[in-house]
This record gives C-alpha cells, structure tokens and sequence, in this order.
C-alpha cells in the first residue's frame, strides 16, 4: 500500500510517496519499480499501513535514475552508475554512452546499405566486389564450435582461433589458412553455430590432442575434403557489418549467375595477420564451397 498526499509524513523531513514524486518530477508508480529495482528504496515503510516515504535528499538519486533511463541505459548499469561516486560515476556513463555511439554508428551504416538494396541500388554495391575460384585440398582441421549471437563475433572469433592456432603446434604444425565456417545464420536473433577452423599437419597428434581437451570448448577433429570455393577478397574495414553481408551477397549472385550449386555452408577464411593489418588491406575471403549443378 502507498501513502496518498494527505497522509501525515511520520516526521517533518520524510515525504509521502505523491509528495515525492511530484518533487521528484516521477510517477509513484515509477518510484514502485525503482523500489522493487533496488535503484530506490523507500526512507520509512509504516509497518501497519505499508505507506512508503522518502527523505527529500533522495529527490537527486530519483531525478538521476531518471535521466539515466531517458538514454536508455539498461537498469542493472543504472544501478552501477548511481551506486558508484563522482569521477566514477561519469566514467561509468562516458563508457555507457561510448557503447551506445558505436552501435549507433553500425546500424547508422546497416541502414545505409539497406536503403540501397531496397531502392535496388544493389548492384552498385556487390560490383566493389571481385569474384574467383580456388581449388582447396583435403585437409585435417582442429576445430571449436559455438553458438553465438553477431555482437560476441569480434571477440570470439579472434581468441578461438588464437587457441587453435597455439594447439596446433602440437599437431604438427598450422598447414593452412584458418577459417570460420557457419552452420546456420549467425546474427542478433539467430546463434548459429559458428565453427573456427585452423588446418593441421598431423591427423594423428590432432586426435590425441583432441582427446586430451574434453568438452569444455566443442572441441573436434575432422578431415574436410577437397573443395571448390567461389570467394570475394575483403579487407580490414569491409569485414565490419554490413559491409560483409554485401560481399557475401555479391559472391551469391555469382554463384547463381555461374549456374554452380552451394556444396557446404559459408565460411570466412583469415589469410593475413589481422593485428598488422591497414584498414584497407586485405585480410579475408568470403567463401561458398561450389560444385556443378547436376545436370536434369
């Protein structure tokens, strides 16, 4: 129950609940989730009548929590900024806000190249994109599987093949470029699973290895056969959202206008050293195994 204007405060420096909240330019019903959210809990709650009130020091921390809300920040990083003192606190909001300005960025450049493809614009986009084919061998791969959703990819990406590549040494050695194959649609609905890939020399250590690792990381062994790739090459800055999509799409297009048919799920393949690398140097090729459609 909460104490309506014309109830008695229990003393002259607490406010009841509509008091407050007037104060506090908030609804009670606002300052109830805050209470519930632990961002704001009541001075005094009346053990018989339950009516809350507040102290007229906590209007600051209620107008905070508010505006805080107002840039959308999510209530368990509201509760670390109120929570936190001066310097920290505005610290703690510069990286919020850090975060807010990059995902902004991106969607700003998705809806760019959205706009494009939906007032058929495409082609302008898929012909910054040069696409070939390269014959790839059998080869004997150490692999770490996971479902993830596209913003854990920058991160999970680089640090799974960092532990493969190390791995590898005990598999006689990395053999190939690794890659990054996608089983299924990897984005801010859909987890994939996404598989990071490094070639090794050594079928046998690979495997002993592999035993040794348990199941902590999905990790496997398995020898991929020889394969035709339709790729497009991509640089540093093209392997961001949504640039990747375009370069993906353009190789699509090629494929279908070849007449091939997909012969396994796309992959990215890392043949540069990522941390080196320019903005504009090429890093990665964006791939679909290929083979001849079967004729009817």
């Amino acid at each position: 129950m909460d104490a309506v204007d014309a109830v008695d405060p229990v003393d002259d420096e607490l406010l009841t609940i509509g008091a407050f909240a007037a104060r506090a330019r908030l609804s009670a019903k606002a300052l109830r989730l805050y209470d519930r959210l632990g961002l704001l809990s009541p001075a005094h709650v009346d053990e018989v009548s339950g009516y809350r009130y507040y102290r007229a020091d906590q209007v600051e921390r209620a107008r905070l929590v508010a505006l805080l809300r107002q840039l959308d920040m999510p209530l368990a990083r509201v509760a670390e900024v109120v929570e936190a003192d001066g310097t920290d606190a505005a610290e703690l909001l510069a990286a919020y806000w850090t975060d807010v300005e990059t995902r902004i960025a991106g969607q700003r450049t998705l809806a760019e190249y959205l706009r494009a493809r939906l007032s058929g614009r495409s082609s302008e986009m898929y012909g910054k994109f040069v696409v070939e084919t390269v014959e790839v061998p059998e080869q004997v791969l150490i692999t770490e599987t996971r479902h993830t959703l596209a913003d854990e990819l920058p991160a999970w990406i680089p640090a799974s093949l960092g532990r493969l590549e190390a791995a590898a040494q005990e598999c006689g050695g990395v053999s190939g470029a690794p890659f990054v194959v996608y089983h299924a649609e990897v984005s801010m609905e859909s987890d994939g699973p996404a598989e990071s890939c490094v070639p090794v020399a050594d079928e046998a250590a690979a495997r002993a290895w592999a035993a040794g690792q348990g199941r902590a990381r999905q990790i496997a062994v398995r020898v991929e056969p020889a394969r035709t790739l339709a790729y497009a090459r991509i640089t540093k800055a093209q392997v961001a959202h949504p640039q990747i999509l375009a370069a993906f799409e353009a190789v699509e297009r090629w494929v279908a206008a070849e007449g091939l048919r997909y012969a396994g799920p796309c992959r990215e393949v890392y043949f540069a050293d990522w941390g080196a690398a320019g903005a504009e140097d090429p890093v990665c090729d964006v791939a679909f195994p290929v083979e001849e459609a079967q004729s009817q």
